[in-house]
């Protein structure tokens, strides 16, 4: 078939570009990752670690142990008998715990800011290209007398869409919506 290559045991691929366009992004992620600094390599450590099974078995023991020798249900002496130093303990976790967690949720986000906008300027050239190519059909379709060149849809269709104005038109219409109206 044309645009796919066959590898061997007959199975079809992905045309050249789908190979080319996926080597791309997956070299540009692991450069990303190659460039990001210590302390952000230590935040996703952390917050990898503070979502995983080993986190919360490790709290387990921990901090079970603490209650079961502070309740004296061991022959050990109890050395917060009041939990007071368990409580500030756990605070102090869950804040330097929290706060990593933010960390990578705002890498996150920064890095699906990048993806959004990358996915709108894919749609916004496909969406051109799509335009000129409709442009293309219709004329030729006016100059062999085909009644549907007439189409007013298509004559829409064939104008590019403007992005600003789009996103005024969406504001108005959610502005509309809230209002009640």
């Amino acid at each position: 078939m044309a645009g796919h290559r066959r590898e061997s045991g007959g199975s079809r691929r992905l045309a050249s570009i789908v190979d080319r366009n996926i080597r791309a992004l997956v070299e540009r992620e692991r450069e990303h990752e190659r460039r990001r600094d210590l302390q952000d390599r230590i935040a996703d450590g952390i917050t990898r670690f503070a979502g995983s099974m080993r986190f919360v078995y490790l709290h387990l023991l921990l901090y079970g142990g603490w209650i079961v020798v502070n309740l004296g249900w061991l022959p050990l002496k109890p050395f917060d008998p009041t939990f007071v130093v368990l409580a500030m303990v756990a605070s102090v976790e869950a804040i330097f715990i929290s706060t990593f967690v933010l960390i990578s949720q705002n890498r996150m986000a920064a890095l699906a800011d990048r993806r959004a906008d990358l996915d709108l300027q894919i749609s916004l050239l496909a969406e051109h290209e799509v335009s000129r190519i409709i442009a293309l059909v219709r004329s030729i379709a006016e100059r062999m007398d085909i009644e549907e060149a007439q189409d007013p849809e298509l004559r829409e269709l064939a104008r590019d869409v403007e992005p600003a104005r789009l996103m005024d038109r969406i504001s108005e219409e959610k502005g509309a919506q809230g209002s009640g109206t």
